[in-house]
């Protein structure tokens, strides 16, 4: 009877499992979103929406026609590659995920989760989930904001483009590049928050190769996270490096759309099951920190 009884624990039901995984969310997002910890990631993720709602405020200082608008589409464009994707969400990411782990590690808490009757790849499961849940809502608002600001703007022709327009499938792609971006990077430094016990320096390292992707060989760029959401900016904006760089960029065979989300989602989950398998070596050792 013992070893029966052993054998059903062993086999739990995915269900179970879930309602763990869930419990273990709420947890997370109730001691991570509002905290004054976190004010810093408001400001990485709403200080364009705030510049944007200012100059909403003014009047107009140049006629409202259509190359107006295309200029402020650009402008967009420009903000969620070079600044949303590559340094706002990066360094949001960076903040919650790495916190996840080694927060509880500082706090000398991280204890009580590990004495739950849970599997601790349920808690890096639900750790991951809940970083990712506040990440992507953060971002995925800031985005809605930027949108409604600018193009509120330019009155009925800004609205027309909205929704007469090219303007609901670009703002469905931004959604779409800050959600998978923030899975990906959530899923690395979550990874290295389990590796090192400094964080910061291997994500130094992690920002450099993203940097450096497009001068990477073309095997090696699939390593990255902005391999996988350069394919689905819905404008392309002109990202060439300077100086002898340049030189040095290796053009890749562009890829769908489809392959891109796939690629990025597979590119998490390959992270995630490392992170699973990291979590069964670690040991709490409060005196090393």
């Amino acid at each position: 009877m013992a070893a029966e009884s052993a054998s059903e624990f062993g086999r739990r039901p995915w269900g179970l499992r879930a309602r763990q995984a869930w419990i273990l969310v709420r947890r997370e997002v109730r001691r991570n979103l509002f905290t004054r910890r976190r004010i810093w990631v408001y400001l990485l993720a709403f200080g364009p929406v705030v510049l944007l709602a200012i100059r909403r405020a003014m009047p107009h200082p140049g006629p409202i026609d259509a190359a107006a608008l295309q200029d402020a589409t650009r402008m967009l464009a420009g903000m969620m590659q070079f600044y949303y994707v590559r340094l706002g969400l990066f360094f949001a990411c960076m903040g919650i995920f790495t916190w996840l782990f080694r927060g509880e590690m500082v706090e000398r808490t991280l204890h009580y989760p590990f004495l739950l009757p849970v599997r601790r790849e349920v808690l890096v499961v639900g750790k991951f989930l809940a970083g990712a849940a506040i990440a992507i809502a953060l971002f995925e608002a800031a985005v809605l904001g930027c949108f409604f600001f600018l193009y509120s703007w330019f009155g009925s022709l800004g609205w027309n483009y909205v929704f007469e327009g090219a303007g609901l499938h670009q703002l469905g792609a931004y959604m779409l590049i800050v959600a998978l971006g923030g899975l990906g990077y959530g899923s690395v430094f979550l990874g290295l928050s389990l590796v090192f016990r400094n964080p910061i320096v291997p994500g130094a390292v992690f920002f450099g190769w993203e940097a450096i992707t497009p001068v990477l060989p073309s095997w090696l760029q699939p390593l990255s996270v902005t391999f996988y959401l350069k394919p689905l900016y819905p404008i392309s904006v002109s990202s060439h490096l300077p100086g002898l760089l340049a030189l040095f960029t290796v053009v890749t065979e562009p890829v769908s759309t489809l392959t891109a989300v796939v690629g990025l989602l597979c590119f998490t989950a390959a992270v995630l099951a490392f992170s699973c398998y990291r979590i069964r070596k670690t040991e709490i050792a409060y005196t090393s920190d």
